[in-house]
């Protein structure tokens, strides 16, 4: 039978710490991106977009 000791306590707070800075750092590089104009629209919201254009051609034109 295996319990966690402090050693183990320990290390799962520094694996915690560690992601939440790797975290923060991913948010910020983004956050620097988007300030320099590198900031680009997700595929799921054009392809959103394009159904939305689409469907309201389709529409008008059997509606009409």
């Amino acid at each position: 039978m295996t319990t966690s000791g402090p050693s183990d306590r320990s290390e799962r707070g520094t694996e915690r710490q560690n992601w939440v800075e790797r975290r923060r750092e991913k948010i910020r590089a983004e956050v620097d991106r988007n300030r320099r104009g590198e900031y680009t629209v997700p595929t799921w919201v054009l392809a959103l977009a394009l159904v939305l254009i689409v469907g309201g051609w389709l529409a008008l034109i059997f509606l009409a």
